[in-house]
């Protein structure tokens, strides 16, 4: 059917991303599908929100709620492992066949085509390269994949000070 990955879309039960997400990631790794399906994403977008008291709470809310989105290679096996996951009501798309997205879509979705991926470990000095904390050293504490952030100490006024970062946001120190 297609030669090379493509984003496809996924209608889901309402409510069921995540979980459609999760099984769709067991099941790769499972049956080791790596080479069909390389990415499935739920896109999240932060909202403010102001509560009674007055406080701004920030939240993730789903962009296309009902929908995942999957980078695959479209086959009749793994169109069969996706339809077949539980919660997936069926693909986007005329009939029973699939409609790829453009790529002018794909980026006016603002998926990010691959994870970012940080050669860095726990305890490692990092430089600080963008944001208002510029040149300034720190030491990795705690790396989060899924949100693209590290948290780190980074040496201010004579203290030690937690920060987050984002993984475009520091350098290894070689």
């Amino acid at each position: 059917m297609a030669d090379k990955a493509k984003w496809y879309v996924v209608h889901t039960y309402s409510g069921y991303e995540n979980k459609v997400k999760a099984n769709l990631e067991k099941t790769v790794e499972n049956r080791d599908l790596y080479d069909w399906i390389d990415d499935v994403q739920v896109p999240m977008e932060e909202q403010v929100e102001t509560k009674d008291d007055g406080k701004k709470k920030i939240t993730l809310k789903k962009v296309f709620p009902g929908y995942v989105l999957i980078h695959m290679v479209m086959t009749d096996d793994s169109w069969y492992v996706v339809r077949n996951t539980r919660g997936v009501t069926g693909f986007v798309g005329p009939g029973s066949k699939p409609v790829p997205l453009t790529d002018e879509e794909v980026k006016g979705m603002g998926i990010n085509e691959k994870p970012v991926n940080v050669d860095i470990a726990i305890g490692e000095n990092v430089k600080v390269k963008s944001g208002p904390l510029e040149n300034f050293l720190a030491v990795i504490q705690e790396i989060n994949p899924e949100k693209k952030k590290v948290k780190a100490l980074v040496n201010m006024f004579g203290r030690e000070t937690p920060v987050e970062l984002e993984f475009n946001q520091i350098e290894k120190i070689e």
